[in-house]
């Protein structure tokens, strides 16, 4: 019984591993769809074209003087989605943004729709620091 426990340990740190060394190109993957969701203006450059050619997360950082600007005219959705983007590239001004925009916790994300919730725990499951 203990070789059991050994086995199931073992695949279970292989499964993490594979997880984990899978998880910057999938937390890429998410955050280039949370962008063309909100809006290509808010990040890196801040154009269509920009995000289209982006490699990595770095060429899309989240442009936060127009997006402190911006956010005050986008649906409740909308603000709620952008400041848990942000949340994910800087904690402190993502959480100051947050509950700005009302949030007090993780079941204020619960007004997403599918699309958004989606991105927002594909960014969960394979966040890996920025």
């Amino acid at each position: 019984m203990h070789t059991m426990n050994n086995q199931a340990m073992l695949e279970q740190i292989a499964i993490t591993d594979h997880h984990f060394s899978q998880a910057p190109e999938a937390f890429f993957r998410a955050w280039k769809r949370g962008v063309q969701l909100l809006s290509p203006t808010l990040f890196g450059l801040g154009t269509k074209a920009h995000v289209d050619q982006a490699e990595d997360k770095w060429k899309l950082c989240p442009n936060l003087e127009v997006i402190d600007q911006a956010i005050g005219v986008m649906s409740s959705g909308e603000r709620v989605f952008l400041a848990a983007m942000v949340s994910f590239y800087n904690a402190n001004i993502g959480g100051v943004l947050l509950k700005r925009v009302g949030v007090h916790g993780l079941s204020d994300l619960g007004g997403l729709d599918l699309e958004h919730r989606q991105v927002i725990a594909d960014l969960v499951l394979n966040y890996t620091g920025w």
